[in-house]
């Protein structure tokens, strides 16, 4: 089963269900899952529905931290909502160091000598990485390999 149809099927079990939070969150992850093919005129698979889903956690994190900042703690807690319900979509996270021999691989195999050589290290994981791991920890990872 695919992961859209996955997520189809959580959406028609939280509507039995009665749950009003997931049932939201998921129609709005469905609805930007529709809203890609549309625009692309493709049929999403797995890797291009787990970018959709990091896209709207990101946006979720900054929703976030701006909220924080407005202090309005009612809305903070309605966007981690969301958050947890869409990380149950992406697959399992790998520990740092995981990511910390992942980069150092890559950059070893990539051939990179300094902070110009960002892009092909980056190129190289983010295949090997995408749904995984934060890409935005990886991006200071691998600059700080590269500052050596």
């Amino acid at each position: 089963m695919s992961l859209k149809d996955q997520i189809t099927e959580d959406m028609k079990n939280a509507m039995r269900a009665k749950e009003v939070a997931r049932l939201g969150t998921i129609r709005l992850l469905l609805a930007a899952i529709k809203q890609r093919e549309v625009d692309d005129r493709i049929v999403l698979d797995d890797a291009a529905v787990i970018a959709t889903i990091e896209k709207m956690i990101k946006q979720r994190k900054d929703s976030i931290s701006q909220f924080e900042k407005a202090g309005r703690d009612d809305l903070v807690a309605v966007e981690a909502a969301e958050m947890v319900i869409l990380q149950t979509y992406l697959p399992e996270q790998i520990s740092d160091a995981e990511v910390e021999a992942a980069v150092a691989a890559a950059v070893s195999s990539t051939g990179a000598a300094g902070p110009q050589d960002m892009g092909k290290v980056i190129g190289a994981l983010k295949s090997q990485l995408a749904g995984k791991a934060d890409m935005g920890k990886v991006s200071g990872l691998v600059k700080a390999a590269l500052a050596k």
